[in-house]
């Protein structure tokens, strides 16, 4: 009996879509590749919700992943695709060549068939993160959030003058030295450190173009090594607070955590924690999961693995059905219900 109540319990949907978890979070860190030299991978995002200053509202973030050198630019709204790709030739493939890789998140700029016909004819690489799951392109999160606590200590008097701000927000970013490589930005794709006033600036001799390279050449060594330290580091100490992916299965159903998706529920403090189950489509990589979504919920179907917990099937488990997106109607298990199960149908405890 003991075993049989525990086994309920454990299958119980309405358990499932309404507890918190207090396991470690599933998936191991899978940090993005090294590049090996500036501006050959590149991660881009938006900052918004800025007040209108000289005609613009919201900034585009691009980052350099290798040197961590950056590029604010602002424009007045939300760009679409084509405009983001006009950004981009104008601000940085003119100033540093095409990358090779672009990671972004899953904005309607970057799933739509222009984005990708764009990149595809560069012959540059589409990274997207995870749904829910900004943590995959952490590098402009934490820019963005640099940038605006710059901002913040430049224009809180006069938030409205963000704009004319912005250039040199760019420069100190640029400027200070990197924790990863030990080098700034500028140390790195530039090769020194320009002067905060000229009268600072000293005298380097190069006594060649071949020294130059080779100099270049050196410092992104070991700027390389520095980051892959750094990497390790953050593998390592991220992972302590983690655990290993499930394998799931095509077929398999899962919950899938509500925290991030609107749901129309009277309270949100009361709304489901989890929502479904759904069927698992195929497994996109070790840490991301494409599920079969009914066509009501318009977001992307690919999901990082914390974001899902599995089903647990049991013989004792009433058949639920999901409920459609939105809906805050639970099913209600009395105690009636319960021995109905644990008997086979027989109303009453046994003997």
């Amino acid at each position: 009996m003991e075993s049989d109540a525990k086994e309920f319990v454990a299958a119980c949907t309405i358990c499932a879509r309404n507890k918190t978890s207090n396991q470690a979070s599933p998936g191991l860190l899978q940090p993005l590749p090294v590049p090996r030299r500036p501006w050959s991978h590149i991660a881009v995002d938006f900052v918004t919700g800025l007040p209108v200053s000289q005609g613009n509202s919201v900034i585009l973030t691009i980052v350099d992943r290798f040197s961590k050198a950056a590029h604010f630019v602002p424009l007045p709204k939300l760009p679409t695709a084509k405009e983001t790709a006009e950004a981009l030739v104008l601000n940085v493939f003119r100033l540093h060549g095409i990358p090779l890789d672009i990671v972004s998140d899953r904005g309607p700029q970057f799933t739509s068939e222009v984005w990708k016909a764009f990149c595809n004819a560069l012959g540059a690489t589409v990274s997207l993160t995870s749904g829910f799951h900004p943590q995959s392109n952490g590098q402009t999160e934490r820019t963005n959030q640099s940038l605006e606590v710059f901002l913040r200590c430049m224009v809180s008097e006069n938030p409205t003058s963000w704009c004319e701000r912005l250039p040199w927000v760019e420069y100190a970013h640029n400027s200070l030295s990197n924790s990863s490589s030990g080098l700034s930005p500028f140390q790195c794709s530039l090769g020194y450190q320009p002067p905060l006033f000229p009268s600072q600036e000293q005298e380097i001799n190069i006594s060649s173009v071949h020294s130059l390279i080779r100099r270049m050449q050196g410092t992104w060594r070991r700027a390389r090594r520095a980051l892959l330290r750094s990497v390790q580091r953050m593998e390592n100490r991220a992972n302590r607070h983690r655990r290993p992916a499930p394998v799931y299965r095509p077929g398999q159903k899962v919950w899938l955590r509500a925290e991030d998706i609107p749901l129309r529920v009277e309270s949100k403090k009361l709304a489901p924690r989890f929502i479904g189950p759904f069927e698992v489509d195929h497994m996109v990589n070790t840490s991301s999961v494409r599920l079969r979504l009914p066509s009501s919920m318009r977001i992307h179907p690919t999901f990082h693995v914390s974001q899902l917990k599995p089903v647990v099937e049991s013989v004792f488990a009433l058949p639920v059905h999901p409920p459609p997106p939105g809906s805050s109607t639970e099913p209600r298990l009395t105690l009636l219900d319960v021995c109905w199960m644990l008997n086979d149908g027989a109303v009453g405890f046994s003997s």
